[in-house]
Formats: C-alpha cells, structure tokens, sequence
C-alpha cells in the first residue's frame, strides 16, 4: 500500500477503501469491472454522438446517458477523496490525475461546447484492470520497456535532430526549386512535404514537378529507407541490455573471478564454486 492510498479511518472510510482502491475481493472485483463498462459506455457513447446519423436521432438519449455516467464517476471520485487519508496525495498521483480529467470534460462542456469529446480520456482508467485481471506482470514489463526508452533518449534525441536538419536543408532547396503552384509554397510547407517524404508515407498533396525536384525527393526517400531503423535498433539493444541486466547478476565467482552468472544460480558454472558468500554452502552439497 502506497503513502497516498492509505484508508483515512476506520469502519466506513476502511469499508470504502477496501472496495474502491483493493481487488483481493469479489465485491472489489465487481466495483472496478463495473466501472470499466461504465468507462467503455461513455467513450462508445462519445464515439457514436460525433456519427451525424446518429447524432440527429438519438442526440438526447446519448446526452442523458453521458451525464448519468458523469454523475456516477463524479460521485465515485468522491468517494475516493473521502476514505483517503491523504486525498491530496492522491490527487497530485497518476491515476489521481486521470480521475480528475474523466469526470472534467462533461463539466466544462457547460462553458464550451464540445469539450465532452475529450471523454475519451477516461479510457485509461481502464488500467486498473491490470489489477483486478491478475495481469500486473505485464505492468512490469511495460515498466522495463519505458525505461529502456529513458535510457536511449540521448541518441534518439540525436537522431530526430540530425534528421531533422536535413530535412529543413532539402525543403529549403525543392522551395527554391520548385514553383509556388507545386504547393512549396513556403519554407514551412516545404518541411511538412520533407517529412511526408522522409517517412516515405507520401500523402501527395504536394508534389514536385521539375527535374531536380524529382531527384532530390528520390534522395530523401532513400535516405528514409536508410536511417527509418535507427531508432528501432537503438531501442531494442536497451531492451536487450535491461533483460541481461535482469537475468544475469552483476557479482564474480569468488573462485575463478568470472561473470555472467544468473541470478538464482547457486554455484559457478564454470569451476562449481558457492556463489553466495554471506551464506556457508550447504552440507553434503557439491
């Protein structure tokens, strides 16, 4: 149990904590499954009222069922707040923040229309599910991937850089090259053309028509070809690099000094010698 989500007090406040924010129970269980539909319901509800069809016939049933299902999770939040200890702590947390911003939309629609759109949100309460679904080692899984990714951000960062000076230098020449009835109408333009290009996605809303245009556009995607990888390779060797990191423990053999043990290894794979040097090795073992 973390230092935000602690039960504020006993009898209701603890009743309410262990059904809201556990999932060792089956009325627990049944609460955060419960609220998944009802996440599910409103973003479908959203997604179904931006159809025009659908909009023109059933526009009040979708605007009352949105604001029945805001008024659930408003009161739900609520009710989070209240059996906290520390419901300040919680707030400023991420799923704390998520809470907040599902029930926030519906609300604000009252000053600006349309702002309901961003319901949408609500869709990564669904994480909880992780919990309730027994799934959490993939949470952890997803935790070693983000990390790998923190890890590579210095020559990922470099590599959208560098990509994107050359980019900046090949839109520059084609809107010197090319006319302004091409689209290269400006410098800006030109970059979004570059990039279109370089990730050889290729809408074709711009396209060049003169000679050298052409040629230079042959360039850049080629070179798109080239580097697109990169930052996959670069990624997946930190992926590599975390689950060695994992596997295998970082301590020698105090027999041979040699590395590259797993982490329940119990004795040398190379000389057969105790590993664990602040336990004695078993009797009769060896």
């Amino acid at each position: 149990m973390s230092e935000k989500e602690k039960p504020g007090g006993l009898g209701i406040k603890t009743r309410l904590f262990q059904i809201i924010f556990e999932s060792d129970t089956r009325l627990a269980k049944g609460f955060d499954i419960f609220l998944a539909l009802l996440i599910f319901l409103s973003v479908g509800i959203i997604l179904l009222d931006s159809v025009p069809e659908y909009h023109d016939r059933f526009g009040d049933i979708f605007y009352a069922l949105e604001w029945g299902v805001t008024l659930l999770f408003t009161v739900e939040l609520g009710l989070r707040i209240y059996c906290l200890e520390k419901p300040t702590l919680y707030l400023k947390s991420f799923y704390g923040v998520i809470d907040v911003l599902a029930v926030l939309p519906t609300w604000l629609a009252l000053l600006f229309p349309g702002a309901q759109t961003l319901v949408v949100v609500r869709l990564l309460r669904t994480l909880r599910l992780f919990r309730v679904l027994e799934m959490m080692a993939l949470v952890g899984e997803g935790r070693l991937l983000m990390d790998a990714l923190v890890r590579s951000r210095d020559q990922i960062l470099l590599f959208l850089f560098t990509v994107l000076i050359l980019v900046t230098i090949f839109s520059s020449l084609l809107y010197l090259i090319e006319p302004a009835e091409a689209g290269f109408s400006s410098i800006p333009k030109s970059i979004y053309w570059g990039i279109v290009t370089l990730t050889t996605v290729g809408y074709g809303d711009i396209t060049p028509i003169t000679p050298w245009g052409q040629f230079i556009s042959m360039m850049i995607m080629l070179t798109g070809y080239s580097i697109i990888a990169l930052p996959a390779g670069v990624f997946s060797a930190e992926v590599i690099r975390a689950l060695r990191a994992e596997r295998y423990s970082d301590e020698a053999c105090p027999g041979c000094g040699k590395h590259q043990h797993e982490t329940d290894a119990r004795y040398c794979k190379y000389c057969g010698t105790w590993l664990d040097e602040e336990k004695p090795e078993p009797v009769g073992s060896g």
